[in-house]
């Protein structure tokens, strides 16, 4: 095993923790959020950009990878480490869920999944080995199963059909890794939002006893009472002395409440790709510097911020920029938005290792929410685990609504 994870401190109230995970290439703090260079590298950000702000682990994805650049030519200049120029870690994903993502061009079945390029209509077979033997050359501190994915919506036998063939799957990934010693493989809970499939699902990964687990298939549009409840129940189910990773998070919200469920891991492309549309992440949301209200707004995107991007330029340069289309506008908001991710975990870490993560829970849903209309999800998803949020009056008919409904 090529991991080692420490538990720092956790929170006297919920299942947040802080832990520091060290792998071959770097000692990365979690909860992390880690950004996607889907390729090979993050859009509009340069490696040494990354290490300015401190970012510990970046994501590759392991079909596009091995249909661009190639595994010959990764194998040839010796992995994605030395072909991006990142010498910190790297994890990859297994090209599972290319199956929802590129439906229309895969077909599935035990062997694997045949999918066809979106580049040159060329054919592809992805095995669990064939996974797996990409990921040892892509040479990623930490690879990924190659799980069998259905949307989260989807309902019928065809939800445990994916999960059972996730642990076959996963059998047969880990009897095809040839390198332990250096990369680290995870499994990927599955089980849709069928709470006995997900703990049958974690049961028998666990006996595997694997460096780290993965919970997969969400945020896909799910009802959020589900999606918080899932991620619970799973974190109940995993081993807590190794990492838990919750696939495709990026939402703050979202990284603050499955951080008091007890999950250490996220990934998301959400900040760099809505960069590329002009919005920027702030602490009360996001704001689109298209809009023309900030063609004379000299404020800096947010003035708490320490960020080259804050530091140096204004929202009404960089309405500027993104009113002409201008690349680097969108690389100066990639930037940003990247910059508010790492920060917030990082003040996430900081208020569970000073026993005040609750306090942090309270102060960071006053920001995003200033008029107190907490999401009732959110709030009964932190009361689970025993933070209770100060809602204001006038918005506790509208927050507790959603629960009344149901009963």
């Amino acid at each position: 095993m090529a991991l080692e994870f420490k538990i720092l401190a956790e929170c006297p109230v919920s299942k947040a923790r802080v832990a520091r995970m060290v792998l071959p290439h770097s000692t990365v703090d979690t909860p992390v959020f880690m950004p996607v260079g889907t390729q090979g590298t993050l859009k509009g950000m340069t490696p040494e950009q990354l290490k300015e702000l401190n970012c510990q682990i970046l994501l590759g994805n392991t079909y596009h990878l091995g249909n661009r650049p190639g595994a010959k030519l990764l194998d040839r200049i010796g992995g994605l480490h030395k072909f991006m120029g990142w010498d910190r870690s790297l994890l990859t994903d297994s090209g599972g869920f290319q199956m929802v993502s590129l439906l229309k061009l895969a077909e599935i079945t035990e062997e694997g999944v045949k999918f066809q390029s979106p580049h040159d209509d060329s054919e592809m077979l992805l095995t669990p080995e064939q996974s797996v033997c990409l990921q040892n050359t892509i040479g990623a501190d930490i690879i990924m199963q190659l799980d069998d994915v259905v949307h989260v919506l989807t309902t019928g036998p065809r939800v445990e059909e994916a999960m059972q063939r996730s642990i076959r799957w996963l059998d047969r990934c880990v009897k095809a890794h040839k390198r332990p010693k250096d990369q680290n493989l995870f499994a990927i809970v599955q089980g849709g939002l069928q709470e006995e499939l997900r703990k049958t699902c974690a049961q028998e990964m666990v006996k595997r006893d694997l460096p780290g687990y993965a919970i997969g298939g969400l945020s896909g549009g799910e009802d959020k009472n589900q999606f918080w409840r899932i991620i619970s129940l799973c974190t109940d189910h995993l081993p807590k002395h190794k990492p838990r990773y919750a696939m495709g998070i990026g939402y703050a919200t979202d990284l603050v409440v499955c951080s008091a469920l007890g999950v250490d891991m996220y990934d998301c492309v959400y900040p760099t790709r809505t960069a590329r549309f002009g919005s920027a992440l702030v602490p009360w949301g996001q704001i689109n510097l298209k809009s023309q209200s900030f063609a004379k707004d000299f404020d800096p995107i947010d003035a708490k911020c320490n960020c080259s991007t804050c530091k140096r330029f204004s929202r009404s340069h960089l309405h500027t920029l993104i009113s002409r289309k201008e690349t680097v506008g969108c690389n100066l908001i990639t930037l940003h938005n990247v910059a508010y991710q790492l920060n917030l975990m990082q003040e996430l870490r900081y208020s569970i290792l000073q026993k005040q993560f609750p306090a942090f829970v309270g102060h960071f849903m006053k920001e995003m929410y200033p008029k107190g209309n907490y999401p009732s999800w959110a709030v009964d998803a932190f009361s689970s685990v025993g933070i209770k949020l100060q809602v204001e009056e006038e918005s506790l008919e509208e927050t507790i609504a959603p629960k009344k409904k149901k009963e």
